[in-house]
């Protein structure tokens, strides 16, 4: 009985690993992001217990002065400031998925650790410019051309631009039609993307998700 016993737990043991391991919400990592000094643009791909501009800033002190959030009902960035002392004005509200345009005083990097979120990152896209980022279940849109082909028809998406801290500057990658994009840039899960659409969709398609769009509202 007792030379039954021991395989029969050690099956338990191997099937309760393997429940744990397949659960995404069991599942931690991280995505590093590395700033300079200026302007830098990052996401919130896992899942974090920030809710608000002032405690995401709250980690990197005073060396984070200002956190842009994209607005796309007034196609416009919108600044929550850091003033000291813990005190940003306005406060305004940061999730999963959030795309984040800041300013800082002093190279860092930011690790967005925690759980894999169960529902993955989905943006609202609207006639205009947008913030979107990579899903991290989205791994095969490796490049800008594969991202703006899974975008609405795969034409409306007309340009994608990635921020280049190294020159401070927005480098965009261009749809000239039929899947050809030019420059043709990497985009790993978790990069933050600013776009411009030529019409209304929801990305990536599929059931409604709890991550914010462009605007966090």
């Amino acid at each position: 009985m007792k030379k039954l016993l021991l395989p029969l737990l050690l099956i338990l043991l191997v099937s309760m690993l393997a429940a744990v391991e397949s659960d995404p919400s069991e599942v931690v990592g991280y995505v590093k992001y590395d700033c300079v000094v200026g302007d830098n643009f990052v996401a919130m791909p896992m899942v974090q217990t920030y809710t608000t501009t002032a405690e995401f800033g709250a980690q990197f002190g005073e060396d984070v002065n200002t956190i842009n959030i994209w607005n796309t009902d007034i196609q416009s960035w919108e600044a929550s400031v850091n003033y000291g002392d813990g005190f940003w004005d306005p406060e305004m509200p940061v999730g999963t998925g959030s795309v984040l345009f800041f300013n800082t005083t002093a190279p860092l990097t930011y690790y967005s650790i925690g759980e894999m979120p169960v529902a993955q990152a989905q943006y609202d896209i609207v006639i205009g410019d947008n913030t979107v980022m990579v899903p991290l279940n989205k791994s095969d849109l490796m490049t800008t051309a594969l991202v703006g082909g899974s975008m609405g028809d795969g034409e409306t998406v007309n340009t994608i631009n990635l921020w280049n801290p190294a020159i401070q500057s927005w480098e965009a990658s261009v749809n000239y039609g039929d899947g050809f994009w030019d420059p043709e840039v990497d985009t790993p899960i978790g990069t933050p993307l600013f776009l411009n659409s030529g019409s209304d969709f929801t990305w990536p398609a599929g059931p409604r998700s709890s991550a914010r769009n462009s605007s966090s509202k």
